[in-house]
């Protein structure tokens, strides 16, 4: 019983961490398409946090307008952390 106790709670800290880092994702996607004020320090540190998360996809896509290339790169890392971070968490639930 043990065992299913930590692997349920090592499966919900990867799914938690996983949410977030596409939250942060999203975030930035909603701020680029609202036209945040980049000078502002929260509107920063999320950019930052997203080209960091994102630097696999970043500009793997060549549409021309840039809110689409904004959309598609950052909107792939999210799904892919999701999808990554919560087959991870119910591997772990499963032991």
């Amino acid at each position: 019983m043990a065992v299913n106790r930590r692997g349920s709670s090592a499966g919900r800290v990867v799914m938690i961490i996983a949410d977030i880092l596409a939250v942060i994702l999203v975030l930035w996607i909603l701020m680029y398409l609202l036209d945040a004020n980049r000078g502002n320090d929260l509107v920063q540190w999320v950019h930052e946090a997203a080209n960091w998360l994102a630097g696999w996809s970043h500009d793997l896509f060549t549409f021309d307008a840039a809110w689409a290339r904004v959309v598609a790169g950052y909107g792939l890392a999210a799904v892919v952390y999701l999808a990554i971070g919560h087959f991870v968490a119910n591997q772990l639930s499963r032991r």
